[in-house]
């Protein structure tokens, strides 16, 4: 099969053809029909995060269909399209496990991090991990659902029924979130980088009801900001556009630091929080909410070959929505 390979940080990746994966016991094999690209999988490329595997194929937004189960699997069957999120394995014995809590467990695995991802033609899952995925829309499309949008709905629900909420950053999870809060009437505000007109356009289609620079006030104080852009200094920026005992979430894996801050910005019980990976019943609960509710997914698509190509857009914001590798 031929699979896009990340050999070191900081390196190119390189096209292979390498032998398709054989499922154990516990696995399944999926064709992979399209993945994702997502702002984690540049983070680990250029060594935000420690490379814990090497060579290592990236990718954790997985759609594909099931080509053979393994021996102990009972649960699916050959041709059901399943998705492959971020969260791989979990030792479900832990106390955070325990607690229902399994986004936390210290020996979690990763799927394009600990195990092989997506973007690839072929990889391997733990049976238990995967996710039924709906029939009504095509693999590109579900495709960004399976991290920014499940990973931003963990983000939505933290913010505790807000109801005037900020995004700063409008990338794949933003697009598809605000699509979700406008239906529940939800009045988003949204802040970009300076000169971002075709984001700042998109949003005002999308239904925010204001747009402006990152650096800018909105003209009502938030219960409730989501930074989903990697950049610390937001973190301070948004406690300043917070009301009295607003909370600012980060959505992010990585953030550059956060600069110091006087406390009267915090005080008056504003909350600094974070969400953290996900899990498997966040993952059932999301793909329920969106099988009645469906979003649109605006999608830019890559051949598997151009995955370097699709990585560099990412990192310089060329394309608004969501960038998928179509594999098949």
């Amino acid at each position: 099969m031929k699979a896009m390979i990340l050999i070191a940080k900081n390196q190119p990746l390189i096209l292979q053809d390498i032998p398709i994966p054989i499922p154990k016991e516990d696995e399944l094999l999926i064709e992979i029909e399209a993945c994702g690209v997502c702002r984690t999988d540049l983070h680990i490329l250029e060594g935000d995060l420690p490379l814990h595997k090497k060579p290592l194929i990236l990718g954790h937004q997985i759609v594909g269909k099931i080509q053979q189960l393994g021996g102990k699997v009972q649960d699916w069957k050959v041709g059901d399209r399943v998705g492959i999120p971020w969260l791989a394995c979990t030792c479900n014995e832990c106390c955070y496990c325990l607690k229902k809590k399994e986004n936390l467990c210290d020996k979690a695995l990763f799927t394009g991090y600990h195990t092989q991802g997506g973007y690839a033609e072929y990889t391997t899952c733990n049976a238990k991990y995967a996710l039924a995925l709906p029939n009504f829309t095509s693999a590109v499309a579900l495709a960004p659902l399976l991290c920014a949008g499940l990973i931003g709905f963990r983000a939505y629900l933290a913010t505790k029924g807000a109801q005037t909420i900020g995004f700063y950053g409008f990338g794949s999870s933003a697009h598809i979130l605000l699509q979700i809060a406008k239906e529940q009437n939800k009045r988003i505000f949204v802040f970009t980088r300076k000169g971002d007109l075709e984001g700042k356009a998109l949003a005002k289609k999308l239904g925010a009801v204001w747009v402006g620079d990152s650096d800018e006030i909105p003209p009502e104080p938030l219960e409730a900001v989501i930074v989903f852009a990697p950049a610390g200094e937001l973190m301070v920026q948004a406690l300043q556009v917070l009301q009295k005992g607003g909370i600012c979430i980060s959505a992010g894996i990585h953030m550059t630091d956060i600069p110091s801050f006087p406390y009267k910005d915090l005080f008056f019980e504003k909350v600094l929080t974070t969400v953290s990976h996900l899990t498997r019943q966040n993952g059932k609960d999301f793909f329920a909410y969106i099988k009645d509710h469906p979003v649109e997914t605006i999608t830019h698509t890559y051949p598997l070959e151009l995955a370097n190509e699709a990585l560099q857009d990412l990192k310089e914001g060329k394309k608004k929505g969501s960038l998928v590798l179509k594999i098949k």
